[in-house]
């Protein structure tokens, strides 16, 4: 491929990502992140399979119903990409600084998270570290994704610069399989072509997708001058 070649292949060789969750965003996005040879993955959650789980995260299996879901994930990987180099990180990560220790140490992050509260702490933590992030989220048939690049465009408080109503676990929507893979694939693709310096990144535009519809859309988002967290302003 033109875009890529031998040194696109050298670039995605020594790039490291972090992959935060390791459910249904992260099962399609790591799979194809070592597909493409990435060299270095971080994976970090502190959940254990279930069966409810299975529809959608593709890394796990019945046989491993109770493990730690990143211990799955990196079995999985590592049995058709032996020479991925994968770390694990088996904890939940309640501050900034916890996140921040973590994301300094990878090139980029892509958000598997399913809750504002830890998106939060990712956006913080790769704003104090100068890391682009890979926001993704799932809901029924609909997915959305943008990529935020701190200095060159909107943070995720300027897109969402308020908590939304929590939701009970009773009364969360569920998740078809293919709206987490469908969306995974686009968090890692995005990922890629930073690596590679390729194409148009999903900077400042907020991509919808209604794969019950088939039907896509796109939210220009603009930084907010007044955000608490980038401050609404772009490198010179």
């Amino acid at each position: 491929m033109p875009e890529i070649g031998p040194e696109g292949q050298r670039k995605l060789g020594g790039a490291r990502v972090l992959v935060l969750g390791a459910g249904g965003l992260a099962s399609a996005a790591l799979y194809y992140l070592a597909c493409a040879g990435v060299g270095m993955l971080g994976i970090a959650d502190d959940d254990r399979i279930e069966l409810s789980n299975l529809n959608r995260q593709i890394l796990h299996n019945p046989q491993r119903i109770g493990t730690p879901k990143v211990f799955s994930a990196k079995d999985t990987i590592a049995c058709f990409s032996p020479e991925t180099l994968i770390v694990t990180y088996p904890r939940r990560v309640e501050s900034v600084m916890e996140m921040l220790e973590m994301v300094r140490h990878f090139d980029a992050v892509i958000d598997c998270t399913d809750n504002f509260e830890a998106r939060d702490l990712i956006n913080q933590s790769c704003i104090l570290a100068r890391k682009p992030w890979v926001y993704g989220a799932v809901s029924g048939f609909e997915g959305q994704i943008m990529t935020i690049i701190p200095g060159r465009g909107p943070c995720y408080r300027c897109l969402y610069p308020s908590s939304p109503p929590s939701t009970s676990n009773s009364s969360a929507p569920g998740v078809i399989g293919v709206s987490a893979g469908f969306v995974g694939i686009l968090q890692a693709s995005e990922v890629i072509k930073h690596i590679l310096g390729q194409g148009s990144l999903l900077v400042g535009r907020l991509l919808y997708a209604d794969l019950l519809e088939m039907d896509f859309s796109e939210l220009r988002v603009s930084m907010n001058p007044g955000c608490d967290y980038c401050g609404g302003h772009t490198e010179p």
